[in-house]
């Protein structure tokens, strides 16, 4: 955690060229000895709160491109579904801005270091001035987040959602770094980025959240702010959102009322728990909003029915061990629930993968019985027998061609091949029928831009603007 503070001091981060060039490609030799994985018991606790360093202006010297603190280097497979076995649980957090997400991290931080629970903390968000919390791995460590808006010339929110398509496209490394120490792991805490809807409907977010679902047990936990939800419109706002998050990934669910040393959040248990009550506060709601509101509560029974709800404050740190709790439900729901639903999602994908190579393997089949087998199949010509053939076929000053014999396939081909021929030598074949001769024999041979033009050729004759003496 020091090393990383000191890197990013030192105003190292990666730019968008330097991905391209070689991305997450591991840590510089000043960097720490150590993998990150090793500290993953000793930081799991909160780190003392620095404060992050400005990055150098534009004025300045250009800022090195700089490996994450990280060592990333080491290629990992992908990830698929194997046997079951004793792995950390891992935990997306998201949240509305303002939910109080980032709390809820150091509040989490807090517990599994008070506690001694080895796990993994992950921050996702590149345009986070700094972290309450120690986090194993960093993605401004990597990413450059306001290089990455002037290069692209981005706002603020495409600069964080292409810096996360970035990181994403190599996030495989990062599970290699967790596989390596998964079976000493308890939990992994991945924070998201503030604005939620571009971890959750992003190609990105997608991305991670499935590497994730298919190695180890995942669950989601998405943070309320209670007090903003005290009004039923507000509240029903948060829980359609909340379902989408749900249908939209398949994964155990958490619900979390945060905040809750400000508001008590016992109205909005009464609300999903009792659609009698909720209608009565809807009531005073005239508007067409209120109305949808109470009609969406009889849609969402069976959410309410289904769903996990915490009632914590992250300052005062009420309610946690209940969400710890919580996360151990959830662990084993995946196993029983969502687990086989993902290998039979795998096993069809399987399938449709071998179908559609079997149909490839059909028609290259088919293909190659048209032609006769591969013995007929000759290979393409290389620029010096392209360069003679060319030379044989230059014409002389009478029309016709300098030197052309026909070969014993073109005398096979069809008589009238010769007779084209006999009429070059005596000069009475104007250029552009010899250029039909010797485009038809490259394309008898396989040349398949010769038989375009072949049959362009064969139109301007049919058309009669080509005039053959």
């Amino acid at each position: 955690t020091l090393e990383r503070e000191r890197s990013r001091r030192e105003g190292r981060g990666l730019s968008c060229k330097d991905m391209k060039k070689g991305f997450l490609s591991g840590a510089k030799d000043g960097s720490s000895g150590k993998d990150a994985s090793d500290s993953a018991e000793s930081s799991s606790g909160p780190a003392p709160t620095k404060k992050r360093a400005e990055a150098p202006s534009s004025s300045s010297t250009q800022r090195e491109a700089a490996e994450p603190s990280v060592n990333l280097s080491k290629q990992v497979p992908r990830f698929s579904l194997g046997p079951l076995r004793k792995s950390p649980v891992a935990c997306l957090v998201l949240g509305m801005a303002g939910s109080g997400k980032t709390t809820l991290m150091q509040r989490i931080a807090v517990h599994i270091h008070n506690q001694k629970l080895p796990s993994y903390i992950i921050n996702l968000d590149p345009a986070v001035s700094s972290v309450p919390y120690g986090c194993n791995i960093d993605i401004r460590d990597t990413v450059n987040y306001k290089q990455v808006m002037k290069e692209y010339e981005l706002g603020p929110n495409g600069g964080i959602l292409t810096s996360l398509n970035l990181f994403a496209t190599k996030f495989d490394q990062v599970m290699g770094l967790i596989e390596q120490k998964a079976d000493s792991l308890e939990h992994i805490f991945v924070d998201t980025p503030g604005q939620i809807e571009i971890f959750t409907w992003s190609a990105s977010g997608t991305i991670i959240s499935d590497m994730f679902a298919y190695s180890v047990p995942t669950a989601l936990i998405y943070v309320v702010d209670t007090p903003r939800t005290t009004s039923p419109v507000t509240f029903m706002s948060n829980m359609l959102y909340a379902c989408s998050i749900m249908y939209k990934f398949k994964l155990p669910f958490i619900l979390v009322f945060n905040k809750t040393d400000v508001t008590s959040a016992d109205f909005a248990i009464d609300w999903m728990t009792d659609y009698e009550k909720f209608q009565e506060a809807v009531q005073d709601e005239k508007a067409y909003a209120g109305t949808l509101s109470a009609s969406m509560g009889l849609v969402l029974e069976e959410f309410y029915r289904n769903i996990t709800t915490v009632c914590m404050s992250a300052v005062t740190g009420e309610g946690v061990e209940d969400l710890f709790d919580k996360i151990a439900r959830a662990a084993e729901e995946y196993a029983n629930v969502y687990r086989p639903m993902l290998e039979a999602k795998a096993e069809e994908k399987q399938k449709r993968e071998a179908k559609a190579t079997e149909r490839r393997l059909q028609k290259m089949r088919e293909q190659m019985a048209k032609v006769g087998g591969l013995d007929n199949i000759k290979a393409p010509k290389d620029e010096d027998e392209e360069d003679e053939e060319e030379n044989e076929f230059k014409a002389n000053p009478k029309g016709g061609f300098a030197a052309f014999e026909p070969d014993s396939d073109d005398l096979d081909d069809g008589e009238d091949d010769v007779e084209f021929a006999n009429e070059a030598r005596e000069g009475h074949a104007p250029l552009d029928l010899m250029e039909h001769l010797r485009i038809r024999q490259n394309a008898q041979r396989g040349d398949e831009s010769d038989m375009d033009a072949l049959n362009e050729i064969l139109s301007n004759v049919n058309d009669g603007n080509v005039r053959i003496d």
